[in-house]
């Protein structure tokens, strides 16, 4: 892998960003570091660098399925032979399909007559702590576009029928000689009268207005599995945007955000909290009932226990979100609890207790200048 840098950050995009905006980021970083276009620099190593990192870059961001794992576990999703070094592409496929109006059709130009996949849909949920920890259904009300049920998503109103683009004669494209920093070259271009359909619509659908599809308000069920961590994303195949000429629909990307709790905090699938105790408790020891995710349970305090102490309770964590049976581990801080305020009778114990064991609650008070003769001694004299 060429870089560990965050590929959103190396495009410039935020990880909201759509998949025109990460081609588009690609398009302008390519250009501008691209070592054809950089012939006489001095820094040759350096923007090939950034050529190759943005070019990684892309090459994850603009694979839907590379893209939702990357958004999960980030780099570590292509450890160890996963997918996404800088090698597993073919750079011509990238430059065809990025660069096919600037740099000609000899890159790999692909054809867009042929069946599109829906664009993918991203959106965002917000659940409690408890519900990230133990799994929880949920519904999301989003505005999705569908396929017109007028027109059975052709575009084209009942009883009539699309027809063949005269100008491209059906392939979406037209080819132009054009001179470039390469000399002339061929460049094949997107036909801007059927704007690459390979076809055009003369009497479009009332109800869709040519398009194939409406927007319309969708419920969609959501299980959010056991373990998931702030940040993460859920997939829903074919939930997304539907395609084009036949093609089959996109995905939905579902971000999960995750309330604070009042008493835990989270680190991977260890929990970790506070607890108060008593100072007789915390002297004499005892049990006690500890919070946990799964209810109250009971714990022995040692005698003796000291501000600062931590104890673990194995099992009370996250469940692991690949294995729910697996589960972290519960990590929890004593603080001892001072009292404020006492009563006569509980005062008076204290200083009994403290009478025992040597301390005197009541030091008489020195003044200043006996306290200067203890420093100095008879020199003060």
């Amino acid at each position: 892998m060429a870089t560990n840098r965050d590929y959103y950050e190396i495009l410039g995009v935020d990880r909201n960003a759509s998949e025109a905006d990460i081609k588009k980021a690609y398009r302008r970083l390519a250009k501008k570091y691209h070592p054809d276009m950089n012939p006489d620099s001095e820094n040759n190593e350096e923007i090939e660098h950034k050529f190759k990192e943005a070019t990684e870059a892309y090459e994850v961001l603009s694979n839907e399925e590379k893209r939702a794992k990357y958004d999960q576990f980030g780099h570590a999703a292509f450890s160890n032979g996963g997918g996404g070094g800088y090698s597993d592409f073919d750079m011509g496929d990238i430059f065809g399909s990025v660069f096919g109006d600037f740099f000609g059709g000899g890159m790999g130009q692909r054809q867009r007559t042929g069946p599109m996949r829906g664009a993918d849909v991203r959106t965002s949920i917000e659940i409690t702590f408890d519900e990230a920890a133990f799994g929880v259904d949920k519904e999301i009300d989003l505005m999705l576009r569908e396929s017109c049920t007028t027109c059975s998503g052709t575009g084209a109103k009942p009883g009539t029928e699309a027809q063949t683009c005269q100008h491209c004669h059906g392939s979406g494209q037209v080819r132009y000689n054009q001179n470039t920093l390469f000399g002339s070259m061929t460049s094949v271009r997107t036909c801007d009268v059927c704007r690459g359909e390979g076809k055009i619509i003369p009497n479009p659908c009332d109800t869709c207005h040519g398009e194939g599809n409406v927007r319309a308000r969708k419920t969609i069920q959501v299980n959010i599995p056991a373990g998931i961590d702030h940040g993460q994303s859920i997939r829903l195949q074919g939930k997304g945007e539907p395609g084009q000429r036949g093609g089959p629909y996109g995905d939905l990307l579902i971000t999960v955000g995750i309330k604070p709790h009042t008493l835990f905090e989270r680190q991977g699938y260890d929990v970790y909290c506070k607890m108060p105790i008593t100072f007789v408790q915390a002297t004499l020891g005892g049990q006690v009932q500890v919070p946990t995710l799964d209810g109250k349970v009971e714990y022995s305090i040692k005698e003796g226990t000291q501000t600062g102490t931590v104890f673990r309770l194995r099992g009370k964590g996250i469940p692991n979100l690949r294995n729910p049976k697996i589960r972290g581990d519960q990590y929890v801080t004593v603080s001892i609890d001072v009292p404020t305020k006492l009563n006569d009778e509980q005062r008076k114990k204290l200083e009994e207790f403290a009478k025992i064991s040597g301390d005197d609650v009541h030091p008489q008070r020195k003044s200043f200048f006996d306290k200067v003769k203890d420093a100095f001694g008879e020199a003060l004299n």
